[in-house]
């Protein structure tokens, strides 16, 4: 069996890790709010560069979110102790992992769909997906599923349709995701397990901890 330990919107927050097989981390590294992104791309290099080099983890694999607008305009800095994962695949202890970061229209920040067609634009991506995924990364969630936005406002739910539909079609083992911090949890569609692995709440506060698995 392999151990993995799941999280997602860090957002500068650099917390104690399990030991695990595989580290697996779902975008929002950045804070959108916080400095320009010069100074995101400071802190990719320099204090979670530190952190990736110290976790008990054998692999990390990671991919962006919204929030990381550096990681979109520049890519992620070189010589990180990770995989990162845009709309590609590794296979790690045997098992095929596959990573994306687009979701929904959001706030016009890193990796959305757009406004118009958003759907459809996403499905594009989605479809690359192989057949025989075990794991799939992404930061946003499937539509109905660690989606919902805990706040009377707006839409109930914010995950992508099409993104659900994906993993219908392929059924991998695990699906983890974040972006909508109140949809932190455990679901399943299908034959996939779905974890939303947000660590902070809808103001940012650190209150969840991370999600161990083993497969």
């Amino acid at each position: 069996m392999t151990k993995i330990v799941c999280t997602s919107d860090l957002h500068e927050n650099l917390i104690e890790i399990p030991a695990c097989d595989v580290l697996l981390i779902a975008g929002d590294i950045s804070f959108a709010f916080k400095g320009d992104l010069a100074a995101k791309r400071a802190f990719l290099a320099g204090e979670f560069r530190h952190w990736l080099a110290r976790v008990p983890a054998t692999e990390v694999v990671l991919v962006a979110g919204n929030h990381d607008q550096s990681i979109q305009a520049w890519g992620l800095p070189d010589g990180l102790r990770c995989h990162y994962l845009e709309d590609s695949g590794i296979e790690l202890f045997g098992l095929k992992l596959w990573g994306t970061p687009w979701q929904p229209w959001f706030h016009d920040w890193a990796f959305n769909a757009p406004r118009r067609h958003g759907e459809a634009f996403l499905a594009s991506k989605f479809e690359r997906i192989p057949a025989d995924t075990d794991i799939l990364i992404c930061h946003g969630p499937p539509r109905g599923y660690g989606d919902h936005k805990g706040r009377s406002d707006g839409q109930p739910h914010l995950g992508s349709t099409a993104l659900t539909e994906a993993i219908q079609r392929i059924q991998p083992r695990l699906m983890v995701c974040g972006h909508i911090h109140s949809g932190y949890g455990r679901y399943r569609l299908g034959a996939t397990e779905v974890i939303n692995a947000a660590l902070v709440d809808n103001d940012y506060e650190l209150v969840n901890p991370v999600v161990e698995i083993a497969l």
